[in-house]
């Protein structure tokens, strides 16, 4: 098993995640229709991945935190690793709504986006996994017998597997809600909820320093989470 991981294989796997996710947009979008004007679409795809970059690498940043002080700002901009996806998530939220709203744009636009970023990430996850312990995104030591050794002789937690399995029971759910009747923006808002909660509950049996009893991806993952139940305060006030 050792000698089935190696860091390589993360970024192979990281394209294909990309392009497996841009691939169900594409179809989601010819199946649900797009009501944006082309040049809104663009302003609010290229919000997400510059708000997507920012984020990740923020969180991916303070994850380290007991390591930043011996860190120059060449490395905290441009040094390897320190990315996330729940950064990622957030930050390309935060950098939508920010677009939509200074454009005007009153409707949910992350619909087309929830499928494909299940897909994504699963498939990124496999090259988390087959990265090894260069990935840093495996779990604690278990004696449970599917625990994995990625190559030092410890059994650890696949967490990146348990994620895979998790993101493939929250597509069904979206499928499913997505074949009833459903108010605009439910269909992301599940996966967002849904992710977030997930990422909260896992990274408990993930070897990351804590402060305060969580880990720094947890806390972003509250954070998230109120956001979430804000909104849903606010939509729900709006429909009243």
């Amino acid at each position: 098993m050792p000698g089935l991981f190696h860091p390589a294989l993360h970024p192979v796997f990281e394209t294909l995640a990309y392009a497996g996710g841009f691939q169900a947009y594409r179809y989601a979008k010819r199946r649900q229709g797009d009501f944006l004007q082309e040049t809104q679409r663009w302003n609010v795809i290229a919000a997400a991945i510059v708000g997507a970059v920012v984020g990740s690498r923020v969180l991916g940043l303070l994850e380290q935190w007991p390591l930043l002080a011996a860190m120059s700002w060449k490395q905290m901009l441009f040094g390897s690793g320190g990315k996330t996806i729940v950064g990622g998530l957030l930050g390309g939220w935060l950098a939508v709504e920010l677009v939509k709203w200074l454009s005007g744009i009153r409707q949910r636009t992350g619909d087309l986006f929830a499928l494909p970023l299940c897909l994504g990430i699963a498939i990124g996850r496999i090259g988390c996994f087959l990265a090894g312990l260069a990935d840093d995104t495996y779990g604690k030591a278990t004696s449970l017998p599917w625990g994995v050794d990625f190559g030092d002789g410890v059994r650890r937690h696949p967490t990146q597997l348990y994620e895979i399995v998790f993101l493939l029971v929250l597509a069904a759910v979206i499928v499913r809600v997505s074949r009833k009747p459903h108010a605009q923006g439910v269909l992301f808002r599940i996966f967002l909820a849904g992710y977030l909660t997930w990422r909260f509950a896992i990274d408990f049996i993930k070897p990351q320093p804590l402060l305060h009893g969580l880990n720094a991806i947890q806390w972003a993952c509250v954070g998230g989470l109120c956001f979430c139940l804000l909104d849903a305060l606010f939509f729900a006030r709006r429909r009243i």
